[in-house]
């Protein structure tokens, strides 16, 4: 969470319109004819910043590290990259590249909710009766497992804590359903937020950070869920328009050192009022909305920046080329699931208790030192299965064949990678 990029100048007969900005002489402003399998809308560095993503998530969501959300900030990242394939995408009628997004999105939702919503139906869960979600008005609210244009209902605690997943899953599986509620808006809102880019591209581009400063912040509170999608659309709306001016060229025309040199300004902004506002998590950004911006916001102008437009994945990057594709091809599928699969790696990996050897004392202290560990490489096989079993529905919404393992192998190269870059960002 994909897209279809260019690397940042515009396409086509027409130049790409300067906004205002001087231009500087290199090796892009050259008029040189491009190579011949160069094609607008491959690059595979973002692939695989998408799937550097996608790790990232899953490394934080099982070991909790709050360090991680300043290592790589997953989610800037992915909305940026959704920003770019949206950005590009508008050259067709907006009508029609919403319906196609919006279409895309859907049913992978659809094939995830419907197993979340058998699970807790079978376990007792009766949304009318439960107190946390308004008696009548949580029925109305099952309607965001279909169309997320909010949060949905769920039990706090379903379920035996000793069962086979703990009895606070059921938060747990909607926990991401937070990002497509998001992107949803996003998407709706694209077509306005180019129209303005265009027009007055600095405004637009920082205006979700003056944004966070103020709901952010505290300086003005919105309540209930209202509050958090509006928190969200702010903190990550930055690298969201950051996207489409890469898609524009917008960047590109901006010298690098200047461009650098702002985005560690706004980076050490981010860390400062962190400093100050830590919660219980510490330099977790997640909790910190407006460290969370202004840090996003600068890591993905940098990495935008040094973006090299990669036909290919070079040298030793080129043995991941099946992963990366495959990840691209299944981002909604391994966001969506991640979070139940980390869950049910606690009770496979509790059974190497059981094991025979396992009976002294040194054998079950090494496993208790290395028991994160063992779910982190327990959790991709999951995630695997996750893909193999619900991976096509992906396939079917973007209107392709359906495919087990979209990892590029039966259609060679240029086909893993266009399949990598015709998908939404999840």
């Amino acid at each position: 969470m994909t897209h279809g990029y260019t690397a940042g100048t515009g396409t086509g007969p027409e130049p790409a319109p300067s906004y205002g900005i001087p231009q500087q002489p290199g090796p892009e402003q050259r008029q040189e004819p491009a190579p011949a399998a160069a094609k607008p809308g491959r690059d595979r560095y973002l692939d695989l910043l998408r799937s550097i993503a996608l790790v990232r998530v899953v490394a934080y969501h099982l070991f909790g590290w709050a360090w991680l959300t300043v290592l790589f900030p997953s989610m800037g990242v992915m909305f940026a990259l959704a920003g770019s394939l949206m950005a590009r995408s508008l050259k067709r009628p907006a009508l029609s590249v919403i319906k196609s997004r919006v279409r895309r999105l859907l049913p992978p939702l659809w094939a995830f909710s419907a197993v979340v919503l058998t699970l807790l139906f079978v376990s007792g869960w009766n949304p009318v009766k439960d107190p946390d979600n308004g008696g009548t008005l949580g029925v109305v609210q099952l309607v965001n497992y279909i169309v997320p244009i909010g949060a949905p209902p769920f039990p706090w605690h379903i379920g035996s804590p000793h069962g086979l997943l703990e009895d606070t899953w059921a938060e747990e599986a909607a926990g991401p359903l937070w990002y497509l509620r998001a992107y949803l808006w996003f998407v709706v809102a694209s077509p306005l937020l180019l129209w303005l880019f265009r027009r007055v591209p600095w405004v637009t581009l920082l205006a979700p950070l003056g944004l966070t400063a103020i709901v952010g912040t505290g300086l003005v509170t919105i309540p209930g869920e209202t509050g958090n999608a509006v928190t969200d659309f702010a903190v990550y709306g930055g690298c969201w328009v950051l996207g489409i001016a890469h898609q524009e060229g917008f960047l590109a025309k901006i010298p690098r050192y200047a461009a650098v040199s702002c985005a560690t300004l706004v980076m050490a902004l981010g860390l400062w009022w962190a400093s100050g506002h830590q919660g219980d998590e510490g330099w977790d950004l997640n909790s910190i909305p407006l460290g969370q911006a202004c840090w996003s916001f600068g890591f993905v102008v940098i990495l935008l920046q040094y973006s090299p437009s990669w036909q290919e994945l070079p040298g030793r990057l080129r043995r991941w080329d099946k992963l990366v594709t495959l990840s691209n091809n299944r981002a909604v599928t391994i966001y969506l699931w991640h979070n139940m699969l980390i869950m049910a790696t606690f009770p496979l990996v509790d059974l190497l208790y059981d094991l025979p050897f396992m009976g002294s004392d040194a054998a079950s202290s090494a496993l208790d030192t290395t028991y994160s560990l063992w779910t982190f490489v327990v959790a991709w096989p999951l995630i695997g299965l996750a893909i193999l079993a619900f991976g096509w529905v992906e396939d079917v919404a973007a209107k392709r064949s359906p495919r087990l393992w979209p990892d590029g192998t039966s259609r060679g190269r240029a086909g893993s990678r266009d399949g990598g870059h015709r998908r939404q960002g999840a």
